[in-house]
């Protein structure tokens, strides 16, 4: 499976969790990650959040509120 395919398979059920506004693909050092981005902090949905999506390393970060122009 490629990140994209993992990205995809549980973006739905993560987007649900409160605070979540993204999921993407990017970089941690050096690492290609999923990387979930929460409007502000949400420390019951952080202690939630997987630590690896099938193989792929999660890292979450706080980007704020999302808003579709």
């Amino acid at each position: 499976m490629t990140i994209q395919q993992a990205k995809e398979k549980h973006q739905a059920a993560l987007l649900a969790l409160p605070g979540v506004v993204s999921i993407g693909i990017g970089l941690s050092g050096g690492e290609t990650v999923i990387k979930i981005g929460l409007d502000g902090k949400h420390p019951d949905t952080e202690k939630v959040l997987p630590k690896a999506l099938e193989g792929y390393r999660v890292v979450s970060q706080h980007v704020g509120a999302i808003n579709a122009k």
